[in-house]
């Protein structure tokens, strides 16, 4: 591969920067193929339509709605090339654009296996993503070369950077601890894994899609409209004069990136003009979870993934010889029943539903009112592997249970009076529906950080259950907890950088009294959560927007509390 880098085609700087992908099992750590294997690698894929056709769904639960004016099959003249590009995946995906942008739809699964190989696994499991409508993808058609390259080593860590022709998302080669994904063990034998939502990307370039579009053709379009080709050129020469974005322009095909054999494996950085907020390329789908992350589990190693009938699955694995599977179902009434059969340990059982707002690395276009949790039934006293003793497990979804607030409106948008720019003071709620048996309300208001932080803003218990709000710049009401810069009472919203921020108010119905015997000043978020553990009849939640106006700086403002850090 040519070292001859030059940084995005802006100025000159000498780097070598190679990348790796396949759909056999390839050594990590070592970044570099054997010429023979990377062959194996690109020839598999050729069985790929007979082989694996029975192990991801359709598009179903979901339909295409074609968001831009014109089709595949409607052109209306003629069909940009980025859209060619997604051509053959046509009946997987749902392809439109308008004068502007490339619209991709389809459910996050691809029509190959999963998972299998996985030694560093967080206990998820491939589910269908609504990347449809109003949350598909989105590629520029005339994208911009940036002044300035947005190189992607330690940024954009949240969300995807490109998106496969296949439909499935690729992600920065780091995770969002900064770890390079393949080279730990987190990624299958395709390159790719499930996020916190359990849905499913890739970390390095789907270069085995080559078998299937051509050589020499786009396996992936960047989010800021430049296509990603193979290792090699069309006719099987090495990529010559690559920038440090990895990528080049030549005998008239327009700027492309290249995959490589080792890091960054997919792009070095953008080429073209990209938004950057909460750690991510802004605006782009948002994932929708069914169930709260896990933690890694010690000593698993993923070794098969099947398709068992209708819309039921099972991943197996093992724990230091102990075989085990999770097997779950796509319910139609939108329930997503889950079986851990967790080997010596037993046998537990969880029923999901779809959770409001999502939590698998994608941003973008959060939901103004959030939808429901999880409904959890066990059988004997175990819990799936892994889960952590919270009531944010705990949280069931009430029909009728609503949280509302008359200061926003329908954009989700939080007026500036509530956050760190305007007065500091907490917005009016009010509730209905609480359900039966209702003694007491808490509530927690938090925001999901780059970096999978959270943060908590307001914390607030034993509220009588005959009270259905709070009114604004609410006192002398309930107990108050410490928000995460540990100062006891609200702390308005006041995050730093551009772009939309999004923070979930979460109401909780209890049964009784919080049996807390710290002080306020020493109950947290968490602390809070562990308390409620059984108490909880249900939850609403209300998820609000703000983005800070252009050109403010600095810390927060005073607000009630005065300056904060």
């Amino acid at each position: 591969m040519n070292t001859d880098a030059r940084e995005c085609g802006h100025r000159p700087r000498s780097v070598v920067v190679e990348s790796v992908t396949g759909g056999t099992p390839v050594p990590r750590g070592t970044g570099i193929l054997p010429v023979l294997q990377i062959a194996a690698v690109l020839a598999l894929p050729l069985a790929i339509p007979i082989a694996v056709a029975a192990v991801a769904p359709d598009l179903s639960p979901f339909s295409a709605s074609f968001p831009g004016e014109r089709t595949l099959d409607r052109p209306a003249g003629t069909v940009p090339p980025a859209a060619q590009a997604f051509a053959p995946f046509q009946k997987r995906l749902g392809v439109s654009w308008d004068a502007d942008y490339l619209y991709i739809e389809g459910n996050g699964l691809p029509d190959h296996q999963m998972m299998v190989g996985i030694t560093a696994w967080q206990q998820q499991v491939p589910l269908p993503q609504p990347y449809t409508g109003d949350n598909a993808w989105r590629v520029p058609l005339k994208p911009v070369p940036a002044e300035e390259p947005a190189m992607i080593e330690g940024r954009f860590l949240r969300g995807a950077i490109a998106i496969a022709v296949n439909g499935i998302p690729i992600f920065n080669p780091q995770n969002n601890r900064g770890e390079v994904s393949y080279e730990i063990g987190e990624l299958d034998q395709w390159g790719g894994h499930c996020g916190r939502a359990d849905d499913y990307h890739y970390h390095i370039a789907p270069v085995h899609l080559e078998s299937l579009v051509g050589k020499g053709k786009p396996v992936a379009y960047a989010l800021d409209g430049y296509p990603v080709l193979g290792l090699t050129e069309a006719d099987g020469s090495a990529p010559k004069g690559l920038d440090e974005c990895h990528g080049h322009d030549h005998d008239g095909l327009g700027y492309h990136y290249h995959a490589a054999e080792k890091y960054p494996y997919v792009l070095g950085g953008f080429h073209g003009e990209v938004v950057e907020a909460e750690g991510q390329v802004d605006p782009q789908p948002r994932a929708q979870g069914v169930r709260e992350a896990l933690q890694a589990l010690r000593g698993a190693e993923i070794t098969g993934f099947e398709k068992t009938g209708g819309n039921a699955y099972q991943l197996s694995y093992s724990v230091d010889g102990d075989p085990r599977a999770v097997r779950y179902r796509i319910g139609e009434d939108g329930t997503f029943p889950f079986e851990f059969d967790n080997g010596r340990d037993g046998k537990t059982s969880e029923v999901y539903r779809v959770r409001g707002g999502g939590g698998g690395g994608g941003g973008g276009r959060p939901p103004r009112r959030g939808g429901g949790e999880m409904e959890r039934r066990e059988t004997g006293r175990m819990r799936a592997p892994g889960s952590r003793s919270s009531a944010s497990w705990a949280g069931n979804s009430v029909e009728g249970f609503a949280l509302t607030s008359e200061e926003i409106g329908e954009d989700g948008r939080l007026p500036a009076e509530f956050t760190g720019d305007g007065a500091g003071v907490s917005p009016p709620l009010s509730w209905q529906g609480a359900p039966t048996g209702t003694k007491r309300f808490a509530l927690i208001m938090d925001h999901l950080a780059p970096g999978d932080e959270m943060k908590s803003y307001w914390v607030i218990w034993d509220i009588p259950g005959e009270m259905t709000r709070l009114p604004k710049d609410a006192s002398k009401i309930g107990r108050v907890g410490v928000g995460f810069r540990g100062e006891v009472g609200y702390e308005p919203p006041h995050s730093q950088g551009p772009g939309d921020k999004t923070y979930t108010l979460h109401l909780y119905a209890l049964s009784g009294e919080v049996d807390l015997a710290e002080s306020s000043d020493r109950v947290s978020r968490e602390a809070l959560l562990e308390a409620m553990e059984g108490k909880i009849l249900g939850q609403a939640d209300l998820s609000v927007v703000y983005a800070r106006p252009e050109g403010t700086t600095g810390g927060p403002r005073g607000g009630k509390g005065g300056p904060r850090p």
